[in-house]
């Protein structure tokens, strides 16, 4: 029996030295609706390059190509209305074969079919929470498992790992409700008397490795929940060519990326809060020298995204004008730091140091060494840009797939650095600090920094007064 298509790695298949478009055609410039440049596919009939993903007797499509079309696929239909095709040409294969070759079908085309359906189960899990697709999915595995038991086995091995992430995500939104209600109930006890509410960050965790650590930690799990097809799903608009309706509109299934988005805002406004509420101008000092630290541990570790808002929580105009503390502070580390993170030249700094970490972790021998976690409103910003920057269809109606290669390019790289396991070991005390306790709004952080050091002209003079008024109301 012929042995089912293996899947590469992510990291092989992304990697940029065997990255490639070349999906084996004839020296033929056009191929069944589907436009070649060099071997490259540039472009195709939507129709066209649905057929190219249906494997056939003696054809399985590129990895890369399935990757990059699912991926970029959303932009002119449902997922479930791919599916549905995909499903309808498999059939209609398998009606065309000539009587009494059922079998033929079952040992060629059968396994090719459970590949395709495995690679995408497993890269776009969250298109399954669609009953649709599901239903279309359970139609085909059906199908599939009716020929032979060692298909049985494996569709049935297909629909658990299935459920399995699906239930996993589920699980992971409900404890992210959980934290958030968390922290919004704590946030009105707050207000009161903080300093004796609350603990401060260097009591929970006084080793600025350790607090990278569990940063790293965080980081990581909310990397690890983020589906590729929410970078796509975040810029759908509507098809040119698709008169009634947007694309996607309400259908999003998951917001991880917002809550990843949402985790850094976080982090920038804890550092803020910590900074701010020492009464003691030298504790407010020592607090900054901590972060400072914790912010090195996080560039060493190639955590960025942590990086970026410890500095960002630091450049927090109630944070900044603290002038008097700042001038206890030895700043020449975090002069080096923002340096690496400074945003002039598009981030020239930052994405060299970046590319290191990423050369890094493709020659790695361990978890630790692994590590990349890129600045991530940055790399979504690119995202963004790229899409803009180009059609999603040609003049002449054609699907724009040069501009789907580099897409699928950015997000596979992320999907390769989304997949370490963290080497650290969690510790449940600094987490549970640093994910529900309550953290200042802008108000309060101006109030606290005014109290620790007074305004100094008349906007922040005023910008005071009507502070202290409303929080005694």
């Amino acid at each position: 029996q012929e042995r089912m298509p293996q899947t590469p790695l992510f990291a092989a298949m992304f990697d940029s030295s065997s990255y490639n478009r070349n999906l084996y055609q004839s020296k033929e410039d056009t191929c069944g609706g589907l436009y070649y440049h060099d071997n490259n596919l540039l472009s195709g009939s939507l129709e066209a390059l649905i057929q190219h993903l249906v494997p056939n007797v003696d054809y399985y499509p590129d990895r890369t190509y399935i990757f990059t079309f699912l991926l970029s696929s959303r932009l002119f239909m449902h997922p479930y209305e791919l599916m549905a095709k995909v499903c309808h040409l498999c059939i209609e294969q398998q009606r065309l074969t000539e009587p009494g070759l059922d079998k033929n079908w079952n040992q060629k085309i059968a396994p090719k079919i459970l590949q395709l359906l495995t690679e995408w189960t497993e890269t776009f899990p969250y298109d399954f929470r669609d009953e649709r697709m599901m239903r279309n999915l359970k139609e085909l595995a059906q199908r599939i498992a009716s020929g032979d038991e060692m298909y049985r086995k494996n569709v049935q091995q297909l629909l658990q790992n299935l459920i399995r992430k699906l239930s996993t995500v589920s699980q992971y939104e409900e404890v992210l409700a959980k934290i958030d209600a968390t922290s919004t109930d704590r946030l009105t006890v707050l207000k009161t008397k903080p300093q004796s509410i609350q603990r401060d960050i260097i009591t929970v965790c006084n080793d600025p490795y350790a607090l990278a650590q569990q940063l790293t930690q965080i980081e990581l799990e909310r990397l690890n929940y983020i589906g590729p097809e929410e970078f796509v799903q975040a810029f759908v608009q509507k098809d040119p060519l698709d008169n009634d309706k947007s694309c996607y509109g309400d259908q999003k299934k998951t917001r991880n990326l917002e809550a990843y988005v949402e985790w850094f805002n976080r982090l920038s406004y804890l550092v803020a809060t910590e900074i701010c509420m020492p009464v003691k101008k030298k504790h407010r000092a020592r607090v900054i020298e901590y972060f400072i630290d914790v912010a090195r541990e996080c560039f060493n570790i190639g955590n960025f995204n942590s990086l970026m808002a410890i500095i960002s929580g630091m450049n927090m105009s109630p944070v900044s004008r603290l002038k008097k503390t700042w001038a206890k502070v030895k700043t020449a580390k975090f002069d080096i730091l923002e340096h690496q993170m400074d945003p002039s030249s598009n981030f020239y700094n930052y994405r060299t140091a970046l590319r290191g970490a990423a050369q890094r972790s493709l020659t790695a021998h361990s978890n630790r060494e692994k590590i990349v976690i890129p600045f991530f409103s940055l790399l979504i910003k690119d995202i963004y840009f790229l899409n803009e920057g180009c059609a999603n269809r040609l003049p002449n109606g054609h699907v724009n797939f040069e501009k789907f290669w580099e897409l699928a390019k950015q997000v596979g790289e992320f999907m390769t650095w989304k997949q370490v396991e963290c080497p650290f070991e969690r510790d449940r005390k600094i987490l549970q600090y640093l994910l529900t306790v309550p953290v200042f709004s802008d108000d309060a952080l101006y109030l606290a920094s005014y109290e620790s050091e007074s305004p100094e002209n008349h906007v922040e003079k005023d910008r005071w007064k009507m502070l202290r008024f409303v929080s005694e109301i």
